[in-house]
């Protein structure tokens, strides 16, 4: 499948770095220059009233910050899904579909009203020209659609699971496949 905007990488038992293992990633961005996305399933105890106060009633439960991944992670980016598609606020950019980033340096009024969900990711997973595409070949995500609420589940502990079990064909087998299959 393509890589793009609004898709989801989902990790594979060949995926050993520990960023990673057992991950579901949404892709933000993809061009030419490489990739970046957010970890959905790695919520930490940090909550989001704690360190970016004024976006404490704006974002979805569980209201913590989540662990985007490995790099910036002294940074925040916030993904949210637009009440209407005719209603874009101050600080939007598109991702796919309703889902795109928010400007955290946005004031939250002029915000207000025109989301349905938003979250607040430490961190993001970064890759550079032809990288992504290297591990995909070798094996180490599987590229699948997403759906409107999987960046906003509240319990995340299933998502990768969940994402599997949804896929055409064989592909959903590996909803339940063990980390080394000869073992079973």
């Amino acid at each position: 499948m393509q890589l793009a905007s609004g898709m989801l990488l989902v990790a594979t038992p060949a995926l050993q770095d520990p960023n990673f293992v057992d991950t579901v990633v949404l892709l933000l961005d993809v061009n030419d220059d490489g990739a970046l996305g957010v970890v959905l399933n790695r919520p930490s105890q940090v909550l989001v009233a704690d360190v970016l106060e004024p976006w404490r009633d704006v974002v979805a439960e569980p209201e913590v910050l989540f662990r985007g991944g490995p790099v910036g992670t002294d940074g925040a980016l916030a993904v949210a899904r637009l009440r209407r598609p005719d209603d874009p606020p101050v600080g939007w950019r598109p991702v796919a579909g309703l889902l795109g980033m928010v400007d955290l340096d946005t004031p939250t009024e002029l915000v207000d009203g025109s989301l349905s969900a938003m979250r607040v990711f430490a961190g993001y997973a970064g890759w550079g020209a032809g990288q992504l595409d290297g591990e995909v070949d070798e094996g180490s995500w599987y590229v699948v659609t997403s759906e409107a609420g999987d960046a906003f589940r509240v319990d995340t502990t299933s998502l990768r699971r969940d994402v599997m079990k949804r896929q055409p064909g064989m592909l959903a087998w590996h909803a339940n496949r063990p980390v080394d299959p000869d073992l079973n």
